[in-house]
């Protein structure tokens, strides 16, 4: 596995990636005919906004062959009221045939390192409640639950609830709590 960060030429698979690893991930949680609706074209040109516009670091995960398996984004918090030394991962989608295969954990150590070579304290993130493969991984990853930060809102059509959790990156945590 070889992480590196996406080229203009990697925007279809990052787009096919995360199309797909929402449909198999969020089935059940989120309905159907909605993930199902979800276009790649489309995700297409979300990707080129977001590597256009700079705001958060992106890593590909690339097997043997190079093409890219899996795919995590970050940069600052987007809380409210989250501390300056706080960063937050947006994203993390891995193409479900590169689920369990070290692909997310790979890009996550990256990350990891990035933030606190950055001088942050923290990393938070946002995961939909239900979503316990998402859930046990963030756990192994030193992650935590943030009590009281659940946030309810409609998504495709449907209720949903996302909590946010928080992995402390220094010795010094800061006690601020996400949104």
């Amino acid at each position: 596995m070889r992480i590196d960060t996406p080229t203009e030429a990697d925007i279809p698979d990052l787009a096919r990636i995360h199309v797909q690893s929402w449909q198999a991930a969020y089935a059940g949680l989120l309905d159907a005919a909605y993930l199902a609706g979800l276009s790649v074209e489309e995700r297409c040109l979300s990707w080129q906004r977001i590597l256009a516009a700079g705001e958060s670091t992106t890593w590909v995960a690339r097997d043997d062959a190079g093409r890219v398996q899996a795919f995590l984004s970050h940069g600052p918090s987007r809380d409210r009221d989250a501390p300056a030394d706080r960063g937050e991962i947006w994203a993390l989608y891995a193409h479900p045939t590169a689920w369990g295969r070290g692909a997310g954990r790979a890009l996550m150590d990256c990350a990891l390192q990035a933030l606190r070579a950055q001088g942050l304290a923290s990393v938070g993130l946002w995961v939909l409640r239900g979503n316990q493969r998402g859930i046990r991984f963030y756990e192994a990853a030193g992650f935590a639950e943030v009590p009281g930060s659940v946030q309810r809102f409609e998504l495709g059509g449907r209720p949903v609830e996302e909590l946010a959790m928080l992995r402390f990156l220094t010795a010094n945590p800061s006690p601020s709590r996400p949104r």
